[in-house]
């Protein structure tokens, strides 16, 4: 059976590569190591370490990473230049499994006013640097990039040159995030069937997707639904402009909606929310609050309704668990919009057992404070209980948050 229509997907992380490249998010050698011990733990197949012929250090950090990380593949990117290709090559020769990847732009808007140069001349750039990077290793990867904005036929032929070449990952890239879901798959399933040598050779199709129309989750599973099996991504979703599809949520919905997409991964879930927490450390940010399942508020919940259905059953309004991610456990926030069965829930975690009559007199007083004050705290809850209930505490049943 072809890699293309295996039921495994490969998760190739770019957070040190196209992840840095974003502002606030660059990483000295030394970061990028801890970052990639920690890619590792988490399971992903692929690192994409940097760039080696941006810089030095890019150079020093792949190197260095190829040395102490043993079992994700470890990738250099390439322009579709010798110098870049050697550079790169050079920059692996300590790794135990390398892969090479090379990009050429695909769009006419790109190969007109950035490259200079006509479509003839990119097809020739194609298989000749495909060929040489296969030369200096056997696990090549090629992405036209542009890939969505580029004329269909110029495309396919595009790619068909590369995986002639020896190309054994063909990545389409959605670099500008312009595509849709709709599209996007279809991109992938026309090149395959446009290009029976994909399948006959096992060359795996990759997505790569950018953010700025808040799709490129979404594209990464059209993909994956259209045949793609490997998914290019960062941890928090870090990336040039407004970041790249974010490896947690393509993760997650793969696990949660197994029965939707019927693939397996490499990824250890439990590491996801531990690793989100070790670039946030490392870069000048953490994720948004409200970020898909790591963000701070991914797991809380405010209002009664909800936190009344959440003590019924986690299920009324979680679709996973916190311990599945690696995260703790989840956190019923107390606020004017919080009902009575949370209030007595916290309460009893503090020790307090209040009766019927009581709680209803104690949640009157919470609310009209929680009109006041964003943050309840528990000192302020215990200040609102009335003596008769303070004094007969018991030791807190749980540990506190």
């Amino acid at each position: 059976m072809s890699a293309n229509h295996s039921n495994h997907v490969v998760f190739f992380d770019t957070t040190l590569r196209d992840g840095e490249q974003s502002p606030g998010c660059s990483m000295t050698t030394q970061e990028k190591l801890t970052m990639a011990h920690a890619l590792e733990d988490l399971g992903v197949d692929i690192i994409e370490a940097g760039f080696a012929m941006a810089s030095e250090g890019d150079f020093a950090a792949i190197a260095t990473i190829t040395q102490a990380i043993r079992k994700p593949r470890i990738a250099s990117l390439a322009r579709a230049k010798t110098e870049d290709i050697e550079m790169a090559a050079r920059s692996l020769q300590f790794a135990d499994r390398a892969r090479i990847h090379v990009f050429l732009a695909s769009s006419d808007l790109h190969l007109e006013y950035k490259l200079k140069i006509s479509r003839a001349q990119a097809l020739d750039l194609c298989g000749e640097s495909v060929r040489l990077a296969r030369s200096l290793c056997d696990d090549v990867e090629f992405s036209p990039e542009d890939a969505t904005r580029s004329e269909r036929d110029y495309l396919v032929e595009m790619v068909r040159i590369a995986v002639e070449a020896g190309a054994t990952t063909i990545n389409m890239p959605d670099t500008v995030g312009y595509t849709t879901p709709e599209e996007y798959g279809q991109m992938f399933r026309e090149v395959r069937e446009r290009i029976p040598a994909i399948g006959e050779k096992g060359v795996v199709l990759s997505s790569h997707c950018h953010d700025d129309l808040g799709l490129a989750v979404a594209n990464s599973l059209a993909a994956i639904q259209a045949g793609a099996r490997q998914v290019e991504c960062t941890v928090n979703g870090i990336g040039e402009r407004a970041g790249n599809a974010a490896m947690e949520e393509i993760a997650a919905a793969l696990y949660v909606r197994g029965d939707r997409y019927g693939v397996s991964t490499s990824i250890r879930l439990n590491q996801i929310y531990p690793a989100s927490q070790v670039l946030g450390q490392l870069i000048t940010f953490r994720p948004s609050p409200n970020k898909a399942v790591v963000g701070a508020n991914a797991f809380a919940h405010e209002s009664g309704i909800h936190q009344h259905g959440m003590l019924a059953n986690p299920l009324c309004y979680e679709i996973m668990t916190p311990q599945l991610v690696g995260v703790d456990k989840t956190h019923l926030v107390l606020g004017k919009h919080s009902g009575r069965a949370a209030l007595r829930h916290r309460l009893e975690q503090l020790g307090f057992t209040v009766g019927r009559d009581e709680l209803q007199h104690v949640y009157y007083r919470f609310v009209a404070l929680a009109d006041r004050k964003k943050n309840i705290y528990d000192q302020d809850l215990i200040g609102l209980l009335p003596d008769a209930i303070r004094e007969r505490r018991r030791e807190p049943v749980a540990e506190l948050d």
